[in-house]
């Protein structure tokens, strides 16, 4: 199947909230803070994905959105495949598009965050050819301020 990448709409909206909140239990749930676990409701990231829209390109295989990656500044800030698209490439397909767009946005080098417990995306980003930086407190945003989530920042020249 075919995989072609866009910048997202707002009908993408729920496909996009959708994705976001089942891999973010995934590789989230037992590796960050319980504080953040509570406020991360599955109606905060509906509430939360009209206001990133603007940040998205999502990956389309067929007709439906398969994944979507987040790029601000030179922070690769989220990386989501669907379940049933995982193992499919689209995941390389996004992460090398969020490297284009780091460079694009004038870096030279990308960054992101990902949670020290979650050992399958550590995977693919070292398998992506991203350096793993080292242990850091990631300020998660919340509405009373940000939440330290322990985290490795990895790095990539783009």
């Amino acid at each position: 199947m075919s995989v072609t990448l866009r910048a997202a709409r707002a009908a993408d909206a729920d496909a996009v909230a959708a994705i976001w909140y089942s891999g973010w239990g995934d590789g989230h749930l037992g590796n960050v803070p319980d504080e953040l676990v509570a406020i991360r409701t599955k109606a905060s990231f509906w509430d939360r994905v009209p206001g990133r829209i603007g940040d998205t390109t999502v990956a389309v295989a067929g007709v439906e959105v398969a994944g979507f990656v987040m790029v601000v500044g030179d922070e690769v800030e989220q990386v989501y495949v669907s379940g049933e698209h995982r193992g499919s490439g689209i995941a390389g397909t996004l992460i090398a598009e969020a490297e284009r767009q780091v460079k694009a946005n004038g870096y030279d080098e990308a960054w992101l965050a990902v949670a020290t417990g979650n050992a399958r995306a550590r995977r693919f980003y070292e398998r992506s050819g991203w350096a793993d930086g080292g242990a850091f407190d990631y300020p998660a945003s919340t509405d009373d301020g940000p939440i330290p989530v322990p985290c490795h920042r990895y790095t990539k020249q783009v």
